[in-house]
This record gives C-alpha cells, sequence and structure tokens, in this order.
C-alpha cells in the first residue's frame, strides 16, 4: 500500500497540515474582513447621518419636525445606489436625544418624549453646533449583509475569492514542498535501509552519504563508524582466527610427528625426544592460558585479588627476579624510584606478570651493553611505573598496534615460539585495575612502557577498625 511508505506519510501529513492552516486562514480572513468592512461602511453612514442632522439643525434653528423628515428619510427607496437614501444606516436602530436626554426619534423601542437614563450617553454620539451640544444619537448596529450588484457586495466578493485563491495555492505549494522536503528526507534513510542489508548478508564496511548535519546525518555517520567498525572487528577476528591456528598448528605438528614415529617404532623415545615433547606442550597450555585470559577480561571476568601495596616493592620484587637473566644478557638493570610515593590497589600477581612480560620484552629487544630501567613516581594524580630500554625502539609504523593480538612487529618472531598475547594481555590486565598503559618510541632509541594507576585511598571504615586495632 502506497501509505506504507514513509515519504507518503510525510508528504500527506504536510498537504493536511497546509490544507487545514489555509482553510483557518481563509475563514478568519472573510470574517475579519467581512467585520471590518461592516464597520467602515456603519461608520461612514453614521458620519454621513449625524453631518446631515446638525446641518438640519443649522438651517431650521431647533429640531422641530426631525422626527417627519427621519422617518421619510427611512422609508424613502431610491431608484439607484448613492442617492440620498444611503445616508440612513440600513438596518440600525438609532434615537436621536434633545439636549434635556428627551427622546426626538427612535425606530427602536424608545418613545418620543421618554426621558433616558444619563449612563446611556456613554455610548452615544454627541453633536455639536458652533461649540454647544445640541443632542446625541444612540446607535444599535446589527450584522450588515450586502447584495451582489451592490458596490460593497462586489468588493466582498472580489475578497473572498482572492482569499480562496491564495489558500488553494498555500495547498499547492505545502503539497509541492512537503512532497520535495519528504523525499530529501527519506533519501538518506533508504540508503541506510539498503546500506542495512548489505551488512545482513555479511558485506562489512558498506558506507552511505552524509547528506544533511541534523538527526539523520548524524545518524549515517553513526552507521558509517559501526559499519567501518564491524569491518575491522570481522577483519581483526578472521586474523586472530588464523594465527590462532598458526600457533597451535606448529606445536601439534611437532608432537604428532614424534607420536607417529614413536608408535611406529621408526624412532627410539630418547629424553631429548621426550623433552621436545614436553616442551611443545608447555606451550600449547601456555597458549591455551593466554587465550583464556583473554577471553575472561572481554567479558569483564577477569578475577583480581586486590590489596593495598606499596609500588616500589613492587618494582624491587620484579628487578630481584630478573637480576640473575640481566646478568646472563650482560644488561644493566636499575631502579630508579621516589619517596614518600602512595600505595597502589592491585593483584600482585596479575600486576607482576604485566612487568615480568614488559622486562622480558625488554630483554628480547635490547643489545649486549645495554640497560633497562624500572621506574616509578607520582604525577598527575597517579602512580606511574615504568619500564624503559635502549634497544632499538618500535618503528613509527608498528607503534599504534603493539598491544593488538598477536600482532608482530618483527617478522622474524614468527616462529620463535611466541604467541603474540604478550602485551594485549598486559594490556587487559592493566585495564581491569581501571589503568591505563601506553608506549612511546623512536627507532633506535629504545622504548619506554609507562603504566598510570590510581593511588589507593582508604575507605573511611578500613580507616575506623585500623585507628580501633592501634
Amino acid at each position: 500500500m502506497v501509505f506504507r511508505s514513509l515519504a507518503a506519510k510525510l508528504t500527506l501529513a504536510f498537504l493536511l497540515i497546509g490544507l487545514t492552516g489555509s482553510i483557518l486562514v481563509a475563514v478568519i480572513t472573510q470574517q475579519r474582513t467581512r467585520s471590518a468592512f461592516n464597520h467602515f461602511i456603519m461608520n461612514r453612514e453614521q458620519i454621513s447621518l449625524v453631518e446631515n442632522l446638525v446641518y438640519y439643525y443649522q438651517v431650521k434653528g431647533s429640531w422641530n419636525g426631525v422626527a417627519d423628515a427621519l422617518t421619510r428619510l427611512q422609508n424613502y427607496t431610491p431608484l439607484q445606489p448613492g442617492a440620498v437614501r444611503d445616508i440612513f444606516p440600513e438596518g440600525v436602530t438609532m434615537t436621536l436625544l434633545n439636549t434635556d436626554r428627551t427622546v426626538l426619534f427612535s425606530n427602536g423601542g424608545e418613545h418620543v418624549g421618554d426621558k433616558v437614563n444619563r449612563s446611556k450617553l456613554n455610548d452615544a454620539i454627541t453633536m455639536q453646533f458652533n461649540g454647544q451640544t445640541i443632542g446625541w444619537l444612540l446607535f444599535s448596529p446589527t450584522q450588515r449583509t450586502f447584495t451582489s450588484n451592490t458596490p460593497e457586495g462586489i468588493f466582498l466578493r472580489t475578497v473572498n475569492r482572492a482569499t480562496l485563491v491564495s489558500a488553494g495555492v498555500a495547498v499547492l505549494m505545502a503539497l509541492l514542498l512537503g512532497g520535495l522536503l519528504a523525499y530529501t528526507m527519506t533519501s538518506s534513510l533508504r540508503e541506510l535501509t539498503d546500506a542495512t542489508v548489505e551488512i545482513a548478508r555479511g558485506h562489512f564496511g558498506k558506507q552511505v552519504k552524509v547528506r544533511t548535519r541534523d538527526e539523520i546525518g548524524e545518524l549515517a555517520e553513526s552507521f558509517n563508524q559501526m559499519s567501518l567498525k564491524l569491518d575491522q572487528a570481522t577483519k581483526a577476528r578472521l586474523q586472530m582466527t588464523a594465527d590462532i591456528a598458526h600457533d597451535l598448528r606448529s606445536p601439534l605438528s611437532v608432537i604428532t610427528g614424534y607420536a607417529e614415529a614413536l608408535n611406529d617404532n621408526k624412532l627410539m623415545g630418547t629424553p631429548e625426544i621426550y623433552g621436545i615433547l614436553l616442551q611443545e606442550t608447555k606451550h600449547l597450555d601456555h597458549l591455551v592460558d593466554d587465550l583464556r585470559l583473554l577471553s575472561l577480561a572481554d567479558t569483564g571476568e577477569l578475577s583480581l585479588s586486590l590489596q593495598p601495596v606499596s609500588p616500589v616493592t613492587l618494582i624491587q620484587r620484579v628487578a630481584a627476579r630478573h637480576t640473575v637473566a640481566a646478568n646472563q644478557h650482560q644488561l644493566d638493570l636499575q631502579l630508579k624510584t621516589q619517596e614518600a610515593l602512595p600505595l597502589v590497589n592491585v593483584d600482585v600477581e596479575r600486576m607482576s606478570q604485566v612487568l615480568d612480560n614488559l622486562v622480558m620484552n625488554a630483554f628480547r629487544y635490547t643489545p649486549k651493553g645495554g640497560r633497562i630501567e624500572l621506574g616509578v613516581a607520582s604525577r598527575d594524580d597517579s602512580v606511574q611505573i615504568t619500564v624503559s630500554d635502549t634497544g632499538r625502539g618500535i618503528d613509527a609504523a608498528d607503534l599504534p598496534h603493539v598491544f593488538d593480538r598477536f600482532y608482530r612487529g618483527d617478522k622474524s618472531r614468527q616462529h620463535n615460539g611466541e604467541s603474540g598475547l604478550g602485551l594485549a594481555i598486559a594490556k587487559s590486565i592493566v585495564e581491569a585495575h581501571s589503568g591505563n598503559i601506553s608506549v612511546e618510541s623512536q627507532p633506535g632509541q629504545g622504548a619506554k612502557f609507562t603504566i598510570s594507576l590510581k593511588p589507593y585511598a582508604a575507605q573511611p571504615q578500613q580507616s575506623a577498625d585500623k585507628a580501633s586495632s592501634d
């Protein structure tokens, strides 16, 4: 059905609004015009009558015989418009009063010779001659009707016709402009609908043209961003699936090859073979643990055993664990701390895992004789733990992706047993602590990883418990 279309509904709505508005304007205009015109004619006739009455008084010197003159004038039927009859208001009840408020003439309910109340003079027209009041004229106007062959009737008919034509033009303009506006408004919606269908079919990354800066334009921009992110997420998921399959295939191929050879008695079991099988099995187990940890972090289910700890103590323990390895790699492992640092509320085991990963990453890319520095400082209402080295640094093209899963900037690391999940895990653990991790690097000038954590603030109840225990 045609009215299932949003454009048709909007066009119909604009047409109804235009039609309703035009009818209301036409009706109000006709009524106001008729009322104003009727008031104008009445004022003109009243002024003419007052002038003639004053002239009568001037000629006669008094009001003698005025009642008979007004009666003859009222009953006179002119042969053509514009005759003397026009000075007498048609369909109007009038009363002429003398200076003593007695009735001289009335075609209403008043009787000649009666005296009217002084309060009625508030609405009366005062007639004067030579600066003196000679009487009053009371009017009770009624609604006038003008025949079509009179100038007044022709004027009103012309106004009514012009009003109806204007209303018709307004309705036509409302229809045309409403249809154009509805089509323009719904064109973006039609494009969004088509793009949504494409996305439902699996064609991600579809973009629509942003035509306006209103709410529909904002919807189009949001859709484009959503479509682009869906495309990026889909490609990342496919790449991650391929990377997982690749990292699982390598150790499984080794284990399968040795297992088949041992099963077919083509190879005798030796401690070296069993050691290789154990190493590859641990590699698989480590990869599965990493994937499980990332999955828990993604769903917000990564459990943390938080406790307040000194950040200095935290990096000192990390340095102690890696001192021997640093000596073996002929690297200088240093600590740089500040005094009176606030505590941090962390899971010590998880945060140590992050720092261990960063330190071992620095070992891997720092040449012999280089320096690795573990630092902690308080800056901008946060505690910052840094791990920096003097290694070869990170290329500018790789820097935005160092925390991406399975991303390896160094392609030579594809088969060295690393999963490419270390920094992604570090990022997930830090963010689970409501912290932030970032990296700064210049090629040939080393890299610096910074972990920003909120200082630990003891709760009031905890402070009270500590005070009571003291």
